[in-house]
């Protein structure tokens, strides 16, 4: 079975074309901004246009625009293709691949977020059992909250700092990796935001 992972989630751009778990095509770049610009050319460069049995597209939490990109896209496709589509969470992925090095203790990942905010989420030793639900917290409070000695994710460096101690491990989701994380119920291709949008509507904006 050939699964599409399109990973738009944080600054990586990551996609990755698996044939029974197995890498046949992989791009994994970190783009910043220019999703909407890259996705499409980086799809098309996998074997095949990226054609697949079904494609797995990371929902977030992460960079709004990133995630709307990727979901969108992956829409597209699946109905294109007329294949399934489904969901997995950034932070599981980070979580699972870091579980690697880690040795002990709960696992903790951050992602950058918006407005001095961290997505955050606790994991079991292995990075496959979450401990607490998905969140975005100010860094200066998660400072007091998360005591790991070790940090995963790209909000991890901004979380040692505000902290004074502990390491930070700078991991982007790879769509490579989904692997890992395959066994693990699927989501619905729906964002998960963990806060409200940047963006209000003109009435909403109009009335306040």
């Amino acid at each position: 079975m050939r699964i599409l992972v399109i990973d738009t989630a944080t600054q990586a751009l990551s996609v990755a074309l698996l044939d029974d778990g197995a890498t046949i095509g992989h791009f994994h770049e970190i783009v910043g901004r220019g999703h909407a610009e890259a996705l499409l050319p980086a799809i098309a460069a996998m074997p095949d246009g990226g054609k697949a049995d079904a494609i797995a597209i990371d929902v977030g939490p992460g960079s709004f625009t990133g995630v709307r990109i990727g979901i969108a896209a992956a829409r597209a496709l699946a109905l294109a293709w007329s294949i399934p589509l489904h969901g997995y969470g950034a932070l599981s992925l980070i979580a699972a691949m870091a579980a690697a090095g880690h040795e002990d203790g709960p696992l903790a990942v951050t992602i950058t977020g918006g407005h001095g905010e961290l997505f955050w989420q606790s994991f079991s030793p292995d990075g496959l059992t979450p401990l607490t639900a998905p969140a975005s917290t100010p860094i200066a409070t998660l400072a007091g909250q998360l005591d790991q000695p070790l940090l995963y994710g790209t909000g991890a460096e901004a979380l040692v700092t505000a902290r004074g101690h502990g390491t930070a491990i700078s991991l982007y989701p790879d769509a490579a990796a989904y692997p890992l994380i395959a066994a693990q119920p699927a989501l619905p291709p729906s964002p998960i935001y963990c806060r409200d949008a940047d963006a209000r509507p003109m009435a909403e904006r109009t009335a306040s």
